[in-house]
């Protein structure tokens, strides 16, 4: 099981992301870091762990205004042996090919933004390898294109379980969208987000059919340490991983 520790930066600022609820996110508070500023709060995570692989929210790029273009080129330039998985909410070549100018980036294309499933299909196509895709769930409901479900063989290699309401809520993780995402494409890597407490959390979505899980929360209030980390990933205590 790989974590993958994920910032929401929103206004130049990482927020506590919570609910879903994008517009009252507040900057984050975190014992990993002095302040919210992005380098700040990743030199924190790679405190706990020398992870290989963050994912980098742009909240406000999402929803349609400007950009945090450069506190990502700022990450990217700090931090370049990170893999940087980011979701800025592009959803067109034009702006995955902007995405993939970053050296070590894969561009993260949400299921909300997506215009059609042929458009997936021809972004994975130029870029393979590079190019994920989130299925955005809100309880039941799978937001943007429907007939994403039914044409698992249009997925690219990853595919990230989001369920928006757990993101931050110490809920646990969505164990039956990762299982049915699993089922629709077995060969397909499965990333489990939102709602990830601790170590039972990540072995949970591991035996649902998760690879991978991104986790914000449970770093910042200490529930996933790096013993933790380590034991999950089948690496003896102690041990540095990157």
């Amino acid at each position: 099981m790989q974590v993958v520790p994920v910032i929401d930066v929103k206004n130049g600022t990482v927020v506590h992301a919570e609910g879903g609820d994008r517009r009252n996110y507040r900057p984050l508070i975190s014992s990993l870091a002095d302040g919210s500023t992005p380098i700040r709060v990743v030199e924190g995570l790679l405190s706990v762990q020398r992870f290989s692989v963050l994912y980098i929210a742009d909240l406000d790029a999402i929803a349609g205004h400007a950009s945090n273009a450069q506190a990502v080129a700022e990450i990217s330039r700090h931090f370049p042996d990170l893999e940087l998985w980011i979701d800025n909410g592009s959803h067109d070549e034009t702006g995955v090919a902007k995405l993939l100018s970053y050296p070590a980036a894969r561009a993260v294309i949400g299921s909300e933004t997506l215009q059609s499933v042929r458009d997936l299909e021809q972004m994975s196509a130029h870029h393979p390898g590079r190019v994920l895709l989130s299925m955005d769930f809100r309880g039941d409901e799978l937001l943007g294109p429907q007939d994403l479900l039914q044409q698992p063989q249009s997925w690219p290699s990853t595919v990230i379980a989001m369920t928006l309401a757990a993101v931050g809520s110490r809920a646990g993780p969505d164990l039956n969208w990762i299982g049915r995402l699993k089922s629709l494409a077995p060969q397909t890597a499965i990333a489990a987000a939102g709602g990830i407490r601790d170590k039972a959390d990540l072995a949970a979505a591991a035996a649902a059919g998760a690879s991978a899980a991104l986790v914000a929360t449970a770093l910042h209030a200490g529930t996933l340490k790096a013993g933790d980390l380590q034991e999950i990933a089948g690496l003896p205590v102690g041990s540095s991983s990157s």
